[in-house]
């Protein structure tokens, strides 16, 4: 068994290739033979979110503090809260972070396929950043 102590591991700054805004990225685990899967805590200040993006494998998002927004290439941007849990198919282009005025906090979890978690895309404009989320704020 191996315990990893909270505030153990460094903090890093979620890169510019990949998010705009500011975006800070705690890891919580790395994939350990023969395992696949890693995890990680990323925070987004408001304004902030990922680029486009896929997962070979698929991730998971569990949102543990603020409100946020994802977005599908094929879907309406919904709105996310603590508690609420994304499963992202394989292979599905999506983004996702804070909205405009909130902070949000989640954990992801990816499962690497011949080593490699994700496939990074163009950034999202505002304008499609800024677009209105469902009448429903996605809470279905």
């Amino acid at each position: 068994m191996e315990l990893k102590r909270s505030g153990s591991q460094p903090s890093s700054k979620g890169p510019d290739e990949w998010f705009t805004g500011n975006v800070r990225i705690d890891p919580l685990f790395a994939a350990a033979e023969p395992s696949r899967v890693s995890a990680a805590l990323v925070t987004f200040e408001p304004g902030a979110r990922t680029a486009w993006h896929t997962h070979p494998l698929g991730q998971r998002l569990i949102v543990t503090a603020g409100c946020g927004w994802v977005k599908c290439a094929d879907g309406p941007k919904r709105e996310i809260r603590a508690g609420d849990v994304v499963v992202c198919p394989p292979g599905e282009r999506h983004w996702h972070g804070a909205t405009a005025k909130t902070a949000m906090s989640h954990i992801a979890i990816q499962e690497a396929l011949n080593g490699k978690v994700v496939d990074w895309m163009e950034k999202v404009t505002d304008e499609d950043y800024l677009a209105p989320a469902t009448p429903d704020n996605g809470r279905s």
